[in-house]
């Protein structure tokens, strides 16, 4: 993706079920959860870089001892941040007394992050924000260690002035208005309902207030509580708990929106949003690490017993497309099938757009991200070509025109690497005359790998969202190699729609999709069409959540595909420029056709998985027009 958006977060949770010096023994080190903690962030690096965060919690502490730790870091390298500030006492008890390490009461009783059950968080802010104040795990403290909540996750609800009015109505006041505070708040007043009720069994029994504390640590019914909790929840997410006496829990949205996967053996239980992180960090097959099922809460006791438990009805499964097209790692088996697959099935549109001239046409792609679909492209291309040397070689008389044979063997599909991104180049000024000038210069191209005034030159993104980056940079310097045609390819349908569900797309005039369709209504003098959309968005404001339809489909209905392709390329040439532009995007059918798992496709059809969604648009719409620039959500 040419142009950077902020997305997702990543979650770790690690349970050793075996004593620390199980690990020592085993392994070498007692630090076996904290080291395998670091790998498993590090891996899933790409899922956040504003900030990241650390928590443990020691079981079976004695009262007056600390049990739980936090630490989080907005640096410009949060995870080396926060590791170093974890092993930096380790590292001095080493030198100074090497022995206190070899005693494991000594190490759980005074080294911070000694404990059994461990989180880890990666931060990508959706919405700007980049304070210590925003990084995860978010705490809720209490003297009853049962009543502690550390919360994690991955997620964005649409309903958070909801869930917040639900709050204050029963007497809470919250401290901010934001989806991690009011879920934290949520499932803390639901945890506390748990306790609250478990004790009032017990001490009605006559058991004393300690062995209630101990027995409430046992029977606390972590799927009650969650399931009561996300009842309202209307959203995306992947969320990662501990209660203070030691259980833990991974909870998935009902349409399975954000990812979790998780393994299980009987020295460790381990989750993440990547699979592959897991799969490196632990060397364990991808046949092993299952997926924690939408709408159900993998839960960890303190005893360590595990169970995937059912915490809402069950709901069609939307998992997100663009985790495929772009977010997760593409050392995924199936992720890197996939993407192969979007690069595959553009082959014929591609060929079409070039009249099959390959012998004039250059292939490359940016960025690197885009690399993966690529090959698949190329492949399918080799294919194509292989197909028409056959049928050129059989209409020949092969002893006769032995030249002929020759050219059509030695023809080749011609890829380049056409531009690279200068990483070291960065954009201090803000005046937007001078930092264009800069930003225009953020990739280099490789001279002379095109034939100037005879190629054309074919560029492969994963998507194209806003087109600005096209507009202001890349188109222009792609010209200086003299294409008579530049075809810029997404692997990536058009997107149409904002996200809400914790991606970072979600205003509506942001979209180069959108702003093709508003330009054509304006040259077909639909303007009338515009206000129509508005005044059915602004009716449905009142309406409640279950009915409220999204409005802006009407206006994507006026065009076919191809029309909002060729208006894009028409916005996004820069005036100076001489090389025609095309843009091409990839069908929503061929998106499905290439990862069949994962419905979730929003972005492109509008077709939201939950109500909240829908919402969204469509007040996304009535912004758009009141000349708003803001979020919907």
């Amino acid at each position: 993706m040419s142009e950077a958006i902020k997305h997702e977060c990543g979650i770790a949770l690690i349970r050793l079920l075996k004593p620390f010096r199980f690990y020592r023994d085993k392994y070498g080190t007692k630090l076996y959860g904290l080291n395998k903690l670091y790998l498993l962030m590090e891996k899933q690096h790409n899922r956040g870089q504003d900030g990241a965060g650390v928590a443990s919690i020691k079981l079976s502490m004695p009262s007056g001892q600390k049990y739980i730790s936090r630490v989080r870091s907005n640096s410009n390298q949060p995870i080396k941040d926060i590791f170093e500030n974890i092993f930096n006492p380790i590292k001095n008890i080493r030198e100074k007394t090497p022995a206190l390490l070899d005693n494991d009461k000594w190490m759980k009783d005074n080294v911070r992050f000694m404990g059994e059950v461990l989180m880890g968080h990666l931060r990508y802010g959706t919405h700007g924000v980049n304070t210590i104040d925003t990084c995860h795990p978010f705490l809720r403290q209490n003297n009853w260690m049962s009543r502690n909540l550390v919360l994690a996750g991955n997620f964005n609800l649409t309903n958070v002035d909801e869930l917040f009015n639900q709050l204050v109505e029963l007497g809470q006041h919250p401290k901010e208005k934001s989806d991690t505070v009011t879920v934290l708040e949520k499932i803390g007043h639901f945890l506390d309902d748990e306790n609250q009720r478990l004790f009032d069994k017990y001490n009605n029994q006559g058991y004393s207030n300690r062995d209630i504390s101990n027995i409430i640590a046992e029977q606390l019914d972590i799927q009650r509580i969650l399931s009561r909790s996300m009842k309202d929840f209307d959203g995306g997410y992947t969320m990662v708990g501990m209660i203070g006496h030691g259980d833990a829990f991974v909870l998935r949205d009902p349409n399975g929106i954000r990812p979790a996967w998780y393994y299980q053996d009987d020295e460790i239980v381990v989750a993440a949003s990547e699979r592959p992180a897991i799969q490196t960090t632990f060397n364990v097959p991808a046949e092993k690490i299952k997926e924690v099922l939408p709408g159900h809460a993998l839960v960890i006791k303190k005893s360590g017993i595990v169970s995937m438990d059912a915490c809402a009805p069950e709901r069609p499964k939307t998992s997100c497309s663009f985790e495929r097209i772009y977010f997760s790692r593409g050392t995924d088996e199936d992720v890197y099938r996939e993407r192969k697959n979007l690069g595959r099935l553009l082959c014929p549109h591609i060929l079409e757009a070039i009249d099959y001239d390959i012998d004039h046409t250059v292939f490359s792609y940016i960025p690197n991200t885009a690399e993966v679909a690529f090959l698949g492209l190329t492949k399918a291309l080799d294919s194509w070509l292989s197909e028409r040397k056959k049928l050129k070689l059989s209409k020949l008389n092969y002893f006769n025109d032995t030249s002929t044979v020759e050219q059509i063997l030695n023809q080749r599909i011609r890829t380049e690497k056409v531009a690279v991104k200068d990483v070291k180049l960065r954009t201090f000024i803000t005046r937007d005359d001078t930092r264009n000038e800069l930003v225009s210069h953020v990739y280099d191209i490789t001279y002379g790998s095109v034939e100037k005034n005879s190629d054309n030159l074919v560029i492969l993104d994963d998507s194209i969202v806003r087109g600005t980056t096209l507009q202001q940079s890349i188109l222009s310097i792609l010209d200086r190699l003299g294409p008579k045609q530049i075809i810029v390819v997404s692997s990536a349908p058009q997107i149409r729609y904002p996200d809400c569900y914790g991606i970072d797309m979600s205003k509506l005039g942001d979209f180069i999709a959108f702003r093709a369709a508003i330009e054509l209504c304006k040259r077909k003098g639909l303007e009338a069409l515009l206000k129509e959309i508005y005044h059915k968005c602004k009716k449905s404001e009142h309406l409640p959540a279950s009915e409220v339809k999204n409005e802006i489909k009407q206006l994507y209905a006026q065009f076919e595909d191809d029309e909002i392709e060729n208006m894009i390329s028409e916005i996004v040439k820069p005036a100076h420029i001489f090389s025609n532009i095309k843009v091409i995007y990839q069908s929503i059918d061929n998106l499905h056709k290439a990862i069949p798992d994962h419905k979730g496709d929003w972005y492109f059809s509008g077709n939201y998985p939950t109500p909240g969604g829908n919402r969204v648009v469509n007040r996304a719409f009535i912004n758009y027009m009141d000349g708003k620039n803001e979020r919907a959500y």
